[in-house]
């Protein structure tokens, strides 16, 4: 299947201003984030934005840049404006969605995420790791993903949630926010409306399931950094030996 890698990167950012142009060992965030989805080898990378300075500097790193509307309340929306920009023939089957804050994300984890398309009725393929620390079970901020097995290193997705879910004895899935989808399923999904889950539990992802998507989640080893906030920020940087 042809692939297309896009990153959305705006500008506003209420806990770290700026952050995708946040230095990182002498380059911006978002252009250590291509540069992880370059090693990744699986696509065509488009940063996808709403900034001319973050499209500046991804251009100056060699990388290609599309201006998207500020309007934007999703990333799947912008991803889907910039897909019809960078692609208009058509000819990209799959698309991933690699946020722009990943800036240590492991090439191999980005492939993993196609690797649901295995199976045809897989509509949206994302990623999970199992949660060995007890914190992070009951933490809200944690998303918890609940599926059941379809083979020892996938599941089918049921839900989504900041609970501490399923009950019982049994492992519990870290949901890793980076989704690839189809073409047609990108395009169905950026059409629906916020559903109701979707509103109560503040996750996208469970529109598509409340519209009878189909999910499929690759298990991965390790949830790679999230940059939210500074401390995460310093973290990157010790990780470049910056």
């Amino acid at each position: 299947m042809s692939t297309l890698i896009l990153i959305p990167a705006r500008l506003g950012s209420t806990r770290l201003p700026k952050k995708a142009l946040a230095d990182i060992a002498g380059k911006p965030m978002v252009v250590r984030v291509a540069e992880r989805a370059a090693l990744a080898e699986a696509g065509r990378i488009v940063v996808a934005t709403d900034s001319e300075e973050i499209r500046q500097a991804v251009e100056a790193a060699g990388f290609e840049a599309v201006m998207t509307s500020v309007e934007h309340q999703s990333g799947s929306d912008r991803i889907h404006e910039a897909l019809q920009k960078v692609d208009p023939k058509a000819e990209a089957e799959t698309i991933i969605n690699v946020q722009g804050d990943l800036p240590t994300i492991e090439p191999e984890t980005i492939r993993h995420a196609l690797a649901p398309f295995e199976e045809p009725a897989c509509d949206i393929a994302t990623l999970a790791a199992e949660i060995r620390d007890d914190h992070e079970r009951t933490n809200p901020n944690v998303v918890k993903l609940v599926g059941s097995p379809i083979g020892p290193q996938r599941l089918h997705a049921l839900y989504f949630t900041r609970a501490t879910a399923p009950w019982g004895e049994g492992p519990h899935y870290h949901h890793i926010g980076l989704y690839a989808y189809r073409r047609e399923s990108l395009e169905r999904f950026v059409s629906l409306s916020p559903s109701v889950l979707e509103r109560r539990e503040k996750l996208e992802q469970l529109r598509a399931l409340e519209n009878g998507m189909r999910i499929d989640a690759e298990i991965v080893d390790t949830v790679p950094l999230g940059v939210d906030g500074p401390d995460d920020l310093a973290r990157a940087r010790e990780i470049y030996g910056a």
